[in-house]
């Protein structure tokens, strides 16, 4: 399997974290939720994997490109 990072897209705060290390996501389900703007706007799982380690907490500030976890699959 293959190890990767997923990374933000937008500037905001982590409004919540909604996976965890060693979980397994479907393609599309939220990693975490962020709030920029007064939007919820969730990162998702690119594709199928295991997540192997979540690097923000609620309330992190995060910027565009920021690595917010490392997955596997």
């Amino acid at each position: 399997m293959a190890r990767s990072t997923v990374r933000t897209e937008i500037t905001g705060k982590v409004w919540k974290v909604t996976a965890t290390a060693g979980q397994s996501l479907a393609e599309d389900d939220p990693i975490v939720i962020l709030e920029s703007m007064k939007m919820e706007i969730p990162v998702p799982a690119p594709v199928a994997c295991k997540v192997i380690e979540v690097l923000v907490a609620e309330g992190d500030a995060v910027t565009e490109g920021d690595v917010i976890a490392h997955i596997e699959g």
